[in-house]
Protein backbone atom coordinates (compact mmCIF):
# COMPACT_ATOMS: atom_id res chain seq x y z
CA UNK A 1 0.00 0.00 0.00
CA UNK A 2 1.29 3.46 -0.88
CA UNK A 3 1.99 6.04 1.81
CA UNK A 4 -1.01 8.17 2.89
CA UNK A 5 -1.30 11.58 1.28
CA UNK A 6 -0.94 14.28 3.93
CA UNK A 7 -3.62 16.97 3.75
CA UNK A 8 -3.03 20.02 5.95
CA UNK A 9 -5.94 22.31 6.78
CA UNK A 10 -4.97 25.83 7.80
CA UNK A 11 -7.35 26.98 10.56
CA UNK A 12 -7.60 30.21 12.55
CA UNK A 13 -9.87 32.22 14.81
CA UNK A 14 -13.17 33.13 13.13
CA UNK A 15 -12.91 30.61 10.29
CA UNK A 16 -16.06 29.11 8.80
CA UNK A 17 -16.53 25.61 10.21
CA UNK A 18 -18.25 24.22 7.09
CA UNK A 19 -15.25 25.21 4.97
CA UNK A 20 -13.06 22.98 7.13
CA UNK A 21 -15.54 20.20 7.86
CA UNK A 22 -16.87 19.81 4.30
CA UNK A 23 -13.55 19.12 2.54
CA UNK A 24 -12.22 17.18 5.54
CA UNK A 25 -15.24 14.87 5.48
CA UNK A 26 -14.76 14.22 1.75
CA UNK A 27 -11.16 13.11 2.25
CA UNK A 28 -12.11 11.17 5.38
CA UNK A 29 -14.84 9.35 3.49
CA UNK A 30 -12.27 8.09 1.00
CA UNK A 31 -10.53 6.38 3.91
CA UNK A 32 -13.84 4.92 5.11
CA UNK A 33 -14.85 3.65 1.66
CA UNK A 34 -11.52 2.05 0.85
CA UNK A 35 -10.76 0.81 4.35
CA UNK A 36 -7.28 2.27 3.93
CA UNK A 37 -5.57 5.39 5.31
CA UNK A 38 -5.47 7.01 1.87
CA UNK A 39 -5.36 10.50 3.33
CA UNK A 40 -3.67 11.65 6.55
CA UNK A 41 -5.64 14.68 7.74
CA UNK A 42 -3.91 17.33 9.85
CA UNK A 43 -5.26 20.63 11.18
CA UNK A 44 -2.89 23.47 12.05
CA UNK A 45 -3.39 26.97 13.44
CA UNK A 46 -0.93 29.85 13.96
CA UNK A 47 -0.19 28.85 17.56
CA UNK A 48 -1.27 25.21 17.49
CA UNK A 49 -3.98 25.97 20.01
CA UNK A 50 -7.74 25.60 20.18
CA UNK A 51 -9.64 28.08 18.05
CA UNK A 52 -13.15 29.49 18.10
CA UNK A 53 -14.89 29.31 14.76
CA UNK A 54 -17.52 31.69 13.41
CA UNK A 55 -20.64 30.77 15.37
CA UNK A 56 -18.86 30.21 18.68
CA UNK A 57 -17.81 26.55 18.62
CA UNK A 58 -14.33 25.89 20.01
CA UNK A 59 -12.28 23.12 18.41
CA UNK A 60 -8.91 21.65 19.32
CA UNK A 61 -6.07 22.10 16.82
CA UNK A 62 -3.12 19.77 17.49
CA UNK A 63 -0.45 21.36 15.26
CA UNK A 64 1.04 24.80 14.71
CA UNK A 65 1.70 26.14 11.22
CA UNK A 66 5.38 26.70 12.05
CA UNK A 67 5.77 23.15 13.31
CA UNK A 68 4.56 21.74 9.98
CA UNK A 69 6.48 24.34 7.96
CA UNK A 70 9.84 23.29 9.44
CA UNK A 71 9.03 19.57 9.60
CA UNK A 72 10.83 17.23 7.21
CA UNK A 73 7.49 15.68 6.20
CA UNK A 74 6.16 16.56 2.75
CA UNK A 75 2.59 17.82 2.32
CA UNK A 76 0.42 16.50 -0.49
CA UNK A 77 -2.36 19.10 -0.27
CA UNK A 78 -2.45 22.39 1.62
CA UNK A 79 -5.99 23.70 2.22
CA UNK A 80 -6.48 27.28 3.45
CA UNK A 81 -10.06 27.71 4.61
CA UNK A 82 -12.04 30.93 4.67
CA UNK A 83 -13.63 33.02 7.37
CA UNK A 84 -13.28 36.31 9.21
CA UNK A 85 -9.65 37.20 8.60
CA UNK A 86 -8.47 39.65 11.27
CA UNK A 87 -5.20 41.56 10.99
CA UNK A 88 -3.06 39.68 13.56
CA UNK A 89 -4.39 36.27 12.52
CA UNK A 90 -3.86 37.09 8.85
CA UNK A 91 -0.24 38.12 9.48
CA UNK A 92 0.51 34.95 11.44
CA UNK A 93 -0.96 32.72 8.75
CA UNK A 94 0.57 34.58 5.81
CA UNK A 95 4.03 34.42 7.37
CA UNK A 96 4.04 30.60 7.35
CA UNK A 97 2.26 29.96 4.04
CA UNK A 98 5.26 30.29 1.66
CA UNK A 99 7.24 27.63 3.55
CA UNK A 100 4.20 25.36 3.71
CA UNK A 101 3.51 25.87 -0.01
CA UNK A 102 7.08 25.01 -1.01
CA UNK A 103 6.73 21.54 0.47
CA UNK A 104 3.18 20.98 -0.85
CA UNK A 105 2.35 19.20 -4.09
CA UNK A 106 -0.71 21.38 -4.51
CA UNK A 107 -1.93 24.50 -2.75
CA UNK A 108 -5.66 25.16 -2.39
CA UNK A 109 -8.08 27.55 -0.74
CA UNK A 110 -11.77 27.79 0.03
CA UNK A 111 -13.65 31.08 0.06
CA UNK A 112 -11.66 34.01 1.50
CA UNK A 113 -8.70 31.69 2.09
CA UNK A 114 -7.65 32.91 -1.37
CA UNK A 115 -6.93 36.31 0.18
CA UNK A 116 -4.38 34.70 2.50
CA UNK A 117 -2.72 32.87 -0.40
CA UNK A 118 -2.63 36.10 -2.39
CA UNK A 119 -1.19 38.06 0.54
CA UNK A 120 1.62 35.49 0.71
CA UNK A 121 2.31 35.99 -3.02
CA UNK A 122 1.22 32.44 -3.80
CA UNK A 123 -1.36 33.43 -6.41
CA UNK A 124 0.78 35.91 -8.37
CA UNK A 125 0.53 34.98 -12.04
CA UNK A 126 -2.26 32.47 -11.38
CA UNK A 127 -5.95 32.38 -12.19
CA UNK A 128 -8.07 32.16 -9.03
CA UNK A 129 -11.53 32.57 -7.59
CA UNK A 130 -13.10 33.17 -4.20
CA UNK A 131 -16.53 33.79 -2.69
CA UNK A 132 -18.55 36.27 -4.74
CA UNK A 133 -18.47 38.70 -1.81
CA UNK A 134 -14.66 38.96 -1.89
CA UNK A 135 -13.83 38.76 -5.61
CA UNK A 136 -13.66 42.56 -5.94
CA UNK A 137 -11.38 42.80 -2.91
CA UNK A 138 -9.11 40.07 -4.26
CA UNK A 139 -8.83 41.75 -7.66
CA UNK A 140 -8.30 45.27 -6.28
CA UNK A 141 -5.79 44.34 -3.59
CA UNK A 142 -3.76 41.81 -5.57
CA UNK A 143 -3.61 42.92 -9.23
CA UNK A 144 -1.10 40.18 -10.13
CA UNK A 145 -3.84 37.60 -9.56
CA UNK A 146 -6.18 36.92 -12.49
CA UNK A 147 -9.51 36.74 -10.69
CA UNK A 148 -12.26 34.65 -12.27
CA UNK A 149 -15.43 35.70 -10.44
CA UNK A 150 -18.58 33.59 -10.46
CA UNK A 151 -16.77 30.24 -10.64
CA UNK A 152 -17.24 27.26 -8.34
CA UNK A 153 -13.52 26.56 -8.39
CA UNK A 154 -10.50 27.30 -10.56
CA UNK A 155 -7.49 25.07 -11.18
CA UNK A 156 -4.34 26.68 -12.51
CA UNK A 157 -1.39 24.28 -12.45
CA UNK A 158 -0.99 23.24 -8.81
CA UNK A 159 -3.14 26.06 -7.44
CA UNK A 160 -6.81 25.24 -6.77
CA UNK A 161 -9.10 27.96 -5.41
CA UNK A 162 -12.81 27.64 -4.65
CA UNK A 163 -15.80 29.81 -3.94
CA UNK A 164 -17.33 29.78 -0.49
CA UNK A 165 -19.17 27.36 1.76
CA UNK A 166 -20.50 24.35 -0.21
CA UNK A 167 -17.96 24.93 -3.00
CA UNK A 168 -15.36 23.51 -0.63
CA UNK A 169 -17.04 20.12 -1.10
CA UNK A 170 -16.92 20.54 -4.88
CA UNK A 171 -13.23 21.36 -4.64
CA UNK A 172 -12.48 18.34 -2.45
CA UNK A 173 -14.40 16.03 -4.79
CA UNK A 174 -12.39 17.40 -7.73
CA UNK A 175 -9.15 16.78 -5.84
CA UNK A 176 -10.21 13.20 -5.05
CA UNK A 177 -11.10 12.67 -8.70
CA UNK A 178 -7.69 14.01 -9.70
CA UNK A 179 -6.08 11.53 -7.32
CA UNK A 180 -8.26 8.45 -7.74
CA UNK A 181 -10.59 8.88 -10.71
CA UNK A 182 -14.15 9.83 -11.43
CA UNK A 183 -15.85 6.70 -10.12
CA UNK A 184 -14.69 7.15 -6.53
CA UNK A 185 -15.49 10.87 -6.56
CA UNK A 186 -18.99 10.15 -7.86
CA UNK A 187 -19.55 7.50 -5.21
CA UNK A 188 -18.67 10.02 -2.52
CA UNK A 189 -20.91 12.64 -4.13
CA UNK A 190 -23.83 10.19 -3.99
CA UNK A 191 -23.08 9.41 -0.34
CA UNK A 192 -23.08 13.15 0.43
CA UNK A 193 -26.43 13.48 -1.35
CA UNK A 194 -24.87 15.82 -3.90
CA UNK A 195 -27.00 15.66 -7.06
CA UNK A 196 -23.97 15.82 -9.31
CA UNK A 197 -20.37 16.90 -8.89
CA UNK A 198 -20.34 20.48 -10.17
CA UNK A 199 -17.53 21.38 -12.51
CA UNK A 200 -15.36 24.38 -11.76
CA UNK A 201 -16.79 26.20 -14.75
CA UNK A 202 -20.27 26.42 -13.30
CA UNK A 203 -21.42 29.79 -12.04
CA UNK A 204 -21.70 30.42 -8.30
CA UNK A 205 -25.28 31.60 -8.82
CA UNK A 206 -28.03 29.77 -10.69
CA UNK A 207 -30.30 31.68 -13.06
CA UNK A 208 -33.07 31.60 -10.44
CA UNK A 209 -30.78 33.11 -7.81
CA UNK A 210 -29.55 35.85 -10.16
CA UNK A 211 -33.11 37.00 -10.91
CA UNK A 212 -35.11 38.70 -8.20
CA UNK A 213 -38.16 36.76 -6.99
CA UNK A 214 -41.29 38.48 -8.19
CA UNK A 215 -43.56 40.19 -5.67
CA UNK A 216 -46.74 39.15 -7.48
CA UNK A 217 -47.62 35.61 -6.33
CA UNK A 218 -48.80 34.48 -9.78
CA UNK A 219 -45.57 35.62 -11.45
CA UNK A 220 -43.44 34.15 -8.68
CA UNK A 221 -45.27 30.83 -9.16
CA UNK A 222 -44.35 30.92 -12.86
CA UNK A 223 -40.70 31.54 -11.95
CA UNK A 224 -40.71 28.49 -9.69
CA UNK A 225 -42.55 26.32 -12.25
CA UNK A 226 -40.28 27.10 -15.20
CA UNK A 227 -37.08 25.08 -14.43
CA UNK A 228 -39.00 21.78 -14.52
CA UNK A 229 -40.83 22.53 -17.77
CA UNK A 230 -38.16 23.85 -20.13
CA UNK A 231 -39.26 21.60 -23.00
CA UNK A 232 -42.74 23.13 -23.14
CA UNK A 233 -44.26 26.21 -24.75
CA UNK A 234 -42.65 29.04 -22.83
CA UNK A 235 -43.70 31.93 -25.00
CA UNK A 236 -44.76 35.10 -23.24
CA UNK A 237 -48.37 34.47 -24.19
CA UNK A 238 -48.28 30.94 -22.70
CA UNK A 239 -46.63 32.14 -19.49
CA UNK A 240 -49.07 35.05 -19.17
CA UNK A 241 -51.97 32.63 -19.55
CA UNK A 242 -50.50 30.42 -16.84
CA UNK A 243 -50.23 33.44 -14.54
CA UNK A 244 -53.80 34.48 -15.33
CA UNK A 245 -52.67 37.87 -16.59
CA UNK A 246 -52.83 39.70 -19.89
CA UNK A 247 -49.71 39.27 -22.01
CA UNK A 248 -48.83 42.96 -21.81
CA UNK A 249 -49.37 43.20 -18.04
CA UNK A 250 -47.40 39.98 -17.44
CA UNK A 251 -44.41 41.09 -19.54
CA UNK A 252 -44.23 44.54 -17.93
CA UNK A 253 -44.69 43.26 -14.37
CA UNK A 254 -42.21 40.41 -14.86
CA UNK A 255 -39.48 42.79 -15.96
CA UNK A 256 -40.24 45.36 -13.28
CA UNK A 257 -40.26 42.80 -10.46
CA UNK A 258 -37.45 40.41 -11.52
CA UNK A 259 -35.06 42.73 -13.34
CA UNK A 260 -35.19 40.71 -16.57
CA UNK A 261 -37.61 39.89 -19.36
CA UNK A 262 -39.52 36.58 -19.50
CA UNK A 263 -37.63 35.58 -22.68
CA UNK A 264 -34.22 36.34 -21.15
CA UNK A 265 -35.10 34.44 -17.97
CA UNK A 266 -36.22 31.40 -19.96
CA UNK A 267 -33.04 31.52 -22.03
CA UNK A 268 -30.92 31.74 -18.86
CA UNK A 269 -32.62 28.62 -17.51
CA UNK A 270 -32.23 26.73 -20.79
CA UNK A 271 -28.54 27.58 -21.15
CA UNK A 272 -27.90 26.61 -17.53
CA UNK A 273 -29.71 23.27 -17.99
CA UNK A 274 -27.84 22.59 -21.24
CA UNK A 275 -24.52 23.29 -19.52
CA UNK A 276 -25.34 20.82 -16.74
CA UNK A 277 -26.24 18.12 -19.26
CA UNK A 278 -23.10 18.74 -21.31
CA UNK A 279 -21.00 18.48 -18.16
CA UNK A 280 -22.61 15.40 -16.65
CA UNK A 281 -24.13 13.25 -19.44
CA UNK A 282 -23.19 11.72 -22.77
CA UNK A 283 -26.37 12.89 -24.50
CA UNK A 284 -25.88 14.27 -27.98
CA UNK A 285 -26.14 18.01 -28.49
CA UNK A 286 -29.35 17.47 -30.45
CA UNK A 287 -30.89 15.49 -27.58
CA UNK A 288 -29.81 18.12 -25.07
CA UNK A 289 -31.26 20.90 -27.23
CA UNK A 290 -34.63 19.14 -27.27
CA UNK A 291 -34.48 18.39 -23.55
CA UNK A 292 -34.12 22.09 -22.73
CA UNK A 293 -36.76 23.27 -25.16
CA UNK A 294 -35.02 23.92 -28.48
CA UNK A 295 -36.36 22.10 -31.51
CA UNK A 296 -32.99 21.83 -33.27
CA UNK A 297 -29.38 21.45 -32.19
CA UNK A 298 -28.50 24.40 -34.41
CA UNK A 299 -30.55 26.67 -32.16
CA UNK A 300 -28.50 25.63 -29.14
CA UNK A 301 -25.34 26.30 -31.17
CA UNK A 302 -26.50 29.85 -31.91
CA UNK A 303 -27.42 30.53 -28.28
CA UNK A 304 -24.06 29.21 -27.02
CA UNK A 305 -22.19 31.30 -29.59
CA UNK A 306 -24.05 34.42 -28.51
CA UNK A 307 -24.09 33.83 -24.75
CA UNK A 308 -20.88 31.90 -24.05
CA UNK A 309 -18.79 32.62 -27.17
CA UNK A 310 -18.22 28.90 -27.72
CA UNK A 311 -19.95 25.84 -29.09
CA UNK A 312 -21.67 23.09 -27.07
CA UNK A 313 -18.98 20.65 -28.22
CA UNK A 314 -16.11 22.87 -27.07
CA UNK A 315 -17.89 23.55 -23.79
CA UNK A 316 -18.21 19.80 -23.19
CA UNK A 317 -14.54 19.19 -24.04
CA UNK A 318 -13.50 21.77 -21.47
CA UNK A 319 -15.92 21.15 -18.61
CA UNK A 320 -17.36 17.64 -18.87
CA UNK A 321 -16.67 15.21 -16.06
CA UNK A 322 -14.92 12.28 -17.73
CA UNK A 323 -14.52 14.16 -21.01
CA UNK A 324 -13.01 11.18 -22.75
CA UNK A 325 -16.38 9.46 -22.57
CA UNK A 326 -18.33 12.31 -24.11
CA UNK A 327 -19.92 11.64 -27.47
CA UNK A 328 -20.27 13.84 -30.50
CA UNK A 329 -23.37 15.69 -31.60
CA UNK A 330 -24.88 12.97 -33.78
Amino acid sequence: MSEPRTVVFVAYQGMQLVELAGPMDVFGFVNALTGQPVYRLLTASPQGRSITVDGGLTIAVPHSLHELAVSADEIDTLVVVGGWISGPVSAEVVRELPALARKSRRVTSVCSGALLLAAAGLLDGYRATTHWGTTDRLAATYPRVTVEPDRIYVRDRNRWTAAGVSAGIDLALALVEDDHGRELAQEIARAFVVFTRRSGGQAQFSAQMRAQPARTPAIRAVQQWLPDHLDGDLSVSALAERAGLSERHFARAFRAETGTTPAAFVEDLRVEAARRLLESTELTVTAIARAVGYRHGETLHRVFARRLVTTPERYRQHFAVGTANARGTG
